[in-house]
């Protein structure tokens, strides 16, 4: 039985919005994504939304929205994918790393405390797999050190931390990749109550056109095209609905895999809505198995399987050559461990169960 990793969920709804916007001869940035941009808004409480080209673009503009510049420091998560840190790289200023927390992948609130300087300016937080970060702590510290909260959002659409929807509680930067919970088959969107970060992220996405041919700065074209926007649409009416079956297909694999020795499934902070973007477990010493060995044995079986992610962002070449050097152990130890498996909407029970079947027979 095959059991791919991921699988995009693109329906009638799609096609059909999509089929719209060719006959009407508009494909760039137009009323589609004026409609998007309100009901993702709305969707996430929050009083504005600004849909740009994709999840980095999303990141950088919230960061030049903020003013973030050389000099400036912006302490991110060392376990997360790299754009998060690039994008601070972006801006001519330093990202300043952190380890994670023990159990949820998110950035400690305890080693940002250690990492704040009068250079700080802003703290990156990523809702990592879809499980929202300890936004209490971090709203707390941000207050506390008069910093701004970016939340990196491009995992956990739909995400909630005690009732109230991620992206709503700092400035949020979301993805549509294809493989995440809903697309717009390339695309991002930043989303905002403070009405003057809404401006200044919709004047740098179009070139500082504040109205036509009128540049009241400098800009780029980061623009979200009329079909993006046009399935976005489509998909956010069914995002619930997948979400719903991504949560039912964790709470599944965790009762089907709990009590394997050296296998750790993925734990849940109590109060918060986790999303599954992925479904990660951790691959212990104790495991019969080394992870190389366990990964390989499930593509054999046709079980997609993936490392999310494989290394420190300060272990990579170019973070390397500019001086970091790994210094998070938490992160160090989770690169080592993590393997994600197969969690989407579509998976039907006999592949939940193949899965629990083969992982269950390779752990002995």
């Amino acid at each position: 039985m095959k059991v791919p990793l991921v699988n995009v969920a693109i329906g009638q709804a799609e096609e059909d919005n999509v089929l719209s916007v060719l006959r009407s001869g508009m494909l760039a940035h137009g009323p589609w994504v004026k409609r998007f941009e309100a009901e993702f808004a709305r969707y996430c409480r929050a009083g504005h939304a600004v849909a740009v080209s994709n999840g980095t673009a999303a990141l950088d503009l919230a960061l030049k929205a903020i003013g973030v510049g050389p000099g400036d420091e912006v302490i991110v998560p060392d376990f997360t994918f790299i754009a998060t840190a690039n994008s601070v790289l972006f801006q001519g200023a330093k990202p300043v790393f952190a380890d994670i927390e023990e159990n949820y992948y998110a950035i400690s609130p305890e080693e940002i405390e250690k990492k704040i300087t009068e250079r700080t300016k802003a703290i990156i937080a990523v809702h990592l797999f879809g499980q929202p970060a300890d936004l209490d702590k971090l709203t707390a510290i941000c207050k506390k050190h008069e910093l701004t909260l970016i939340e990196d959002c491009a995992q956990a659409h739909g995400a909630e931390y005690h009732g109230k929807k991620v992206g709503s509680f700092g400035i949020g930067a979301f993805s549509f990749y294809p493989t995440k919970n809903m697309t717009t088959g390339e695309g991002g969107i930043v989303t905002t109550n403070d009405p003057q970060i809404a401006k200044k992220v919709d004047l740098l996405r179009n070139h500082g056109q504040s109205e036509k041919y009128l540049h009241s700065g400098i800009g780029y074209n980061l623009r979200m095209t009329d079909i993006g926007g046009a399935i976005g649409v489509a998909q956010l009416e069914k995002l619930d609905s997948m979400n719903a079956k991504r949560i039912e297909n964790a709470h599944y694999l965790t009762k089907g895999l709990s009590g394997i020795h050296g296998l750790k499934t993925p734990a849940v902070r109590e109060g918060v809505k986790h999303v599954f973007h992925q479904y990660v477990v951790t691959i212990g010493p104790e495991f019969p198995l080394s992870r190389e060995e366990f990964m390989k044995q499930l593509h054999e079986k046709e079980i997609g399987c993936a490392i999310h992610y494989p290394m420190a962002i300060q272990s990579q070449p170019y973070y390397a050559s500019l001086g970091y050097s790994p210094d998070c152990p938490r992160t160090l130890s989770a690169a080592k461990q993590v393997v994600s498996l197969p969690i989407h909407p579509a998976l039907s029970k006999e592949q939940l169960d193949y899965v629990v079947e083969i992982v269950k027979g390779i752990g002995g």
